[in-house]
């Protein structure tokens, strides 16, 4: 049975296609790019075949590209960017690769708007070669809760009701057990949080525009937003989320998930009561049994 359909992804195509033509704004995909090529520096291995799916913009792509790790990579984006030599067209949630065709996937903050991640995680793992590679970063749920926290503030006091205005992203610990129903061996996810400081909302949202990355929820309000819950938007963010020197803060909350596709030569949990050395003896301490008291 399909899930929620909680983003309108053709709106988010238009959305960032606009971000593009107007000039990006980068800062978060630079710092991910970057942290990209650490991450896989730390991997003692090349990779041939390679796809970045769904990057809103070509970061992620040029940084890789001269890590000296991957050969070309292909983006799979959902509609033709100009200036790229090697895409494909692809959704997140349609993937058109064949079975244990790739040697590598990565994704740099796109995940957090598809639909149907579970069923896209399955997609990346049975697209890659036995003992393949995922790494991906996404907004994670602590993401820009003062602005989530002003907005549900004002329109309790002015609306008639709450809207959604900053998109549910997904938890950590739900995305561990994502990757572990995927089918992904040696699952790991992280996170990093991300403060940013502000003048004001108004430049929050109008980097969030930037990045092609406003509000797309389906369940959004359709009516224009009204000034008076504006101002009390930003009145309630500069109280309660202002530093000393009077700016704002705004927290980015980045999830980093790695996974392989599995492979006999990869490490395996040992069985119960396979082990040959006591904890006791590895921690250099006495056992005592669960009959006898310790010594005060």
């Amino acid at each position: 049975m399909p899930g929620p359909v909680l983003f309108d992804r053709k709106l988010l195509r238009l959305r960032q296609s606009r971000a593009r033509a107007a000039g990006p704004a980068t800062f978060l995909l630079d710092r991910v790019a970057d942290e990209f090529s650490e991450r896989l520096a730390a991997v003692l291995r090349q990779f041939d075949r390679v796809v970045d799916l769904g990057t809103p913009t070509d970061t992620l792509r040029r940084a890789l590209t001269t890590s000296g790790k991957v050969a070309a990579i292909v983006a799979a984006v959902p509609a033709a960017v100009p200036r790229e030599s090697l895409q494909v067209l692809a959704d997140e949630e349609a993937l058109p690769f064949a079975d244990a065709s790739l040697d590598l996937v990565v994704s740099a903050l796109a995940l957090q708007f598809v639909n149907d991640l579970p069923g896209t995680l399955i997609q990346i793992r049975r697209a890659l070669k036995p003992d393949g590679l995922m790494m991906a970063a996404m907004i994670g749920g602590d993401s820009l809760n003062e602005l989530r926290a002003a907005f549900a503030e004002a329109e309790s006091e002015i609306e008639d009701g709450l809207s959604p205005r900053v998109a549910p992203f997904a938890d950590v610990r739900d995305l561990g057990s994502l990757l572990q129903r995927a089918g992904f061996a040696l699952p790991v996810v992280d996170s990093d949080r991300l403060t940013v400081r502000y003048d004001s909302p108004l430049a929050l949202m109008r980097d969030l525009r930037a990045m092609g990355a406003s509000n797309v929820m389906c369940e959004r309000r359709r009516t224009p937003l009204r000034r008076a819950t504006l101002h009390k938007m930003l009145e309630t963010y500069a109280r309660r989320f202002a530093n000393a020197d009077g700016r704002l803060r705004a927290t980015f909350e980045i999830v980093w998930l790695t996974g392989w596709a599995p492979h006999e030569s990869q490490q395996k949990p040992l069985r119960p009561g396979s082990a040959t050395r006591r904890l006791a003896d590895a921690l250099g301490t006495q056992e005592i049994s669960t009959g006898d008291k310790a010594g005060r």
